[in-house]
This record gives C-alpha cells, sequence and structure tokens, in this order.
C-alpha cells in the first residue's frame, strides 16, 4: 500500500482546501494520502472557529477525488450544534469515518477546550478489508486510548498532529523524542504501522516542527521526514510486518 504524508504549512483561512486538492491530484497514484491534524482550517483560529468551521456538505471536492485515492484530512467540523477537531476518512466517493478528537489540551499555549467540543469515543473501520483507526493529536498521550487502540486491533493507525516545537536542548528537540517513545510504544503494544502526520509553519508565536513518521509493529521507525521543513513524500506499507508480529506474540 502507498501513502503520501504531506506535511504541509496551512493558513487560518479556507484557502487550504484549494491547496489540498491540488496536492492531492499531484498524488493519485498512491492508494492514501494523509495531511496533518486542522489541516483545513489551520491551528489558531479561536473565536473565528464559529465562522469559518466546515459542514460536511462543503466537502464534496474531497469526496469525488476520493474516487481515485483514499484521503485523510483534519477540519474544524460544524456538526450537531457542535465544533468539532475532526479527522476525516474519505474513500470511493464518500466519507467514510470520522473521527473527533476525544481529548482536547487547555493549559499553557493551548485553549482547545474554549472552542471545541470534546469526541465521544474511538472506534475502527474497514478499508478494502483491513481494519484502520485514527486519532487527533492529544488523543495519544492518554494511556487509555493506547489501551483502546490494542483492543481495536487495527492494521494500520493514522495519527494526525498540530505539535507545536518545545523543549530545545543540545540533544535535540524534546517533543520530538517525547512523540517517538509514544509512537513506538503504540505500534508494538497494538501491533500496527503508525502513520503520524504532523504540521509545520507558524502562527501566532507557536512553531510547528514536523517530522513525520511511519513506524513498523516493531516499534522501528520506516521513515522520517525532516524537521521544520515541508514535505511531502510517499512510502509503501510492508503489511507482511503486521503479520510476522502476529506470529511472534502468538508464539510468545
Amino acid at each position: 500500500m502507498k501513502i503520501v504524508l504531506a506535511q504541509i504549512d496551512v493558513r487560518l483561512n479556507r484557502t487550504n482546501l484549494k491547496l489540498h486538492i491540488e496536492i492531492i491530484k499531484k498524488n493519485l497514484r498512491a492508494d492514501v494520502i494523509v495531511f496533518p491534524e486542522l489541516s483545513l482550517s489551520g491551528y489558531m483560529l479561536q473565536d473565528k472557529v464559529y465562522e469559518d468551521a466546515y459542514t460536511l456538505d462543503e466537502l464534496t471536492a474531497l469526496e469525488e477525488l476520493s474516487k481515485d485515492i483514499d484521503i485523510i484530512v483534519g477540519a474544524a467540523i460544524r456538526a450537531s450544534g457542535k465544533i468539532l477537531n475532526s479527522a476525516l476518512y474519505f474513500s470511493k466517493g464518500e466519507l467514510l469515518h470520522r473521527h473527533d478528537k476525544m481529548y482536547l489540551p487547555n493549559y499553557g499555549m493551548f485553549e482547545e477546550a474554549r472552542f471545541y467540543s470534546n469526541g465521544e469515543k474511538l472506534s475502527s473501520f474497514e478499508v478494502d478489508g483491513s481494519t484502520v483507526s485514527m486519532v487527533v493529536c492529544e488523543d495519544l498521550w492518554r494511556a487509555d486510548v493506547i489501551a483502546k487502540i490494542s483492543t481495536l486491533s487495527p492494521k494500520v493507525l493514522y495519527v494526525l498532529s498540530n505539535s507545536p516545537a518545545r523543549g530545545f536542548t543540545d540533544d535535540g528537540l524534546k517533543i520530538s523524542q517525547q512523540w517517538q517513545a509514544i509512537l513506538k510504544t503504540t505500534a508494538m503494544l497494538s501491533h500496527c504501522h503508525v502513520i503520524f502526520v504532523n504540521r509545520v509553519g507558524f502562527e501566532d508565536g507557536l512553531g510547528f516542527w514536523g517530522g513525520s513518521l511511519v513506524v513498523t509493529p516493531q516499534g522501528e521507525i520506516e521513515c522520517s521526514l525532516e524537521l521544520f521543513k515541508e514535505s511531502i513524500k510517499e512510502i509503501e506499507l510492508d503489511h507482511s510486518l503486521h503479520q510476522i508480529e502476529r506470529l511472534i506474540i502468538k508464539h510468545d
């Protein structure tokens, strides 16, 4: 399976949809393309989110394009009277699955709980016979979420993120190291490939560091994108690694 990681910079307006369409059309030979958290909206919308949040019927262009390639995007979504930070999976001309961010950070530089409602559950869904799950950023920093992912037993877990840079040390970027530890742990405990796509760029003093990753079921980094630079890269997953990991667990 060929997956495109779209580690991009976005704007705090709706021009991002046009950008997504342009990028998708250039990568139709892949099976899936993955964008970061809130990639259609930008992160620091604050009160503007009430004007700029999308309704699902405004994203028919992505439904149409998904007839040729599966598309995963992040967006502020207006649904059931709520504003949600959502990951959307489009496939075969329709919205196949929506995951709404469950854990909204509301400390330090983060104010998400002021503007978004919490998602209510984490679930899996089927894509061409394979089980898939999605989470958004802070969701994966909770032990109960990692435990739930393990019980869902996906072949692929997609993690959409808008992680700001912090913790610069002589050994590198601390937040990147922390994310790598969480992603590797999740991959090994859940025996799945983990696809982590984080954005780059600056908004109101926040710098987003990129560093998107593909982690194998054995917890090894198979692919990593550069820090602080836009990058669009196609990778091919080896699903035999998932079967090998299952066999190892079965015979231990």
